[in-house]
């Protein structure tokens, strides 16, 4: 059993994502954390922090590390982080001079950070391909139906007659404006955070500034200055989620209104019910829409997620973690039931 929809044993089935859940598995964590490491070594070295062997012998140690997960969790319970469990385990595979250079000059925030950082971005760029998959099908329909006749509806009630071309742009426009925003946030908004302790970096003295480009570089991702306390790229990234999510539950709020009237379109591939075998229900339309409203509510917490208390907060980056893989996960059912119901319609308007 499990306290997620995205990953339970059959709500999953509707709701889970293969692709994405890889992101936020174990593995793929530990593997970030771990890049992490190794580069922030590598660049040490060439700036002449670390010794050169010392940098060589910790990405060796980092290819080939597999961590002791249950001390990991024992670790999490007693420090809030998983980081100096991780780190000890670390130094002790290095062994030698080179594991007191494990590590050094970061804190835990930087690591846990980047690692979501590294992973967010293999999203962004996930989603902005499936965003591109969903706007291919829609604009196939353009081109088949797009002449047809539709009655325009405001306020839910009849208005005037529109073509179906009106209606897919409504769909379309904005879905090529959250690509686009995704494409930009891959090259520009993903930084590394390199802060130290306190922010300051103070155990590289003047060094500092030219690691953290060379770190930033290393992992290909952007060289922003500390970002500890400063949480507006995250909120701006589930932003982006919210938006897709919010206009993918248009989409589906549209096509279930439009199955009710029964002459504006046909569909296939609708849902059974136990009750009456005649029906075909509108399934993934309806998700949609409950995506849709379930990624509204979650970016409050985000927002929430804001206040940063001095130059760290546990409170705060907490929630962090109990919110964004709910986002992406919601993004990423939404992304896939979008493309499943747009190849679904057969029919749109009136010849």
């Amino acid at each position: 059993m499990t306290y997620s929809a995205f990953d339970h044993p059959y709500l999953s089935g509707l709701l889970g994502d293969e692709a994405v859940a890889a992101e936020f598995s174990t593995a793929a964590d530990i593997h970030a954390m771990l890049s992490f490491e190794a580069a922030l070594a590598r660049a040490e070295a060439i700036h002449g922090v670390i010794p050169e062997s010392a940098a060589d012998r910790i990405t060796e140690a980092c290819r080939g590390f597999s961590p002791d997960v249950a001390a990991l969790r024992r670790g999490m319970a007693v420090d809030g982080v998983v980081v100096p469990e991780l780190v000890r385990q670390l130094r002790a595979t290095v062994g030698g001079e080179a594991a007191a250079h494990v590590h050094f000059g970061a804190t835990s925030q930087d690591v846990i950070d980047t690692s979501l950082m590294l992973r967010m971005k293999a999203v962004a760029e996930l989603f902005a391909t499936r965003l591109g998959d969903v706007v291919s099908v829609l604009e196939e329909c353009d081109d088949q139906w797009g002449e047809r006749t539709l009655m325009g509806r405001t306020r839910m009630q009849a208005a005037i007659p529109i073509t179906v071309s009106d209606r897919l742009r409504t769909w379309i426009e904005p879905l090529l404006d959250h690509k686009d925003r995704l494409e930009a946030m891959e090259r520009d908004l993903f930084a590394v955070q390199f802060g130290g302790a306190a922010g300051t970096l103070d155990k590289l003295q003047d060094k500092a500034e030219d690691v953290r480009a060379t770190l930033a570089e290393e992992l290909a991702l952007a060289d922003f200055p500390q970002w500890h306390s400063q949480r507006s790229e995250v909120a701006d990234f589930a932003n982006a989620l919210s938006l897709v999510t919010g206009s993918l539950g248009k989409f589906g709020q549209d096509i279930a209104l439009m199955a009710q009237q029964g002459d504006e379109i046909e569909l296939a591939g609708g849902g059974g019910s136990s009750a009456m075998p005649h029906k075909q229900n509108p399934v993934a339309a309806e998700v949609l829409v409950a995506l849709a409203r379930f990624n509204a509510t979650q970016l409050s917490g985000v927002h929430h997620a804001l206040v940063h208390e001095q130059e760290r907060s546990g409170a705060a980056w907490t929630l962090e973690w109990l919110i964004m893989p709910q986002m992406a996960g919601a993004t990423a059912a939404a992304l896939r039931l979008a493309a499943e119901l747009a190849g679904n319609i057969r029919r749109l308007g009136s010849a």
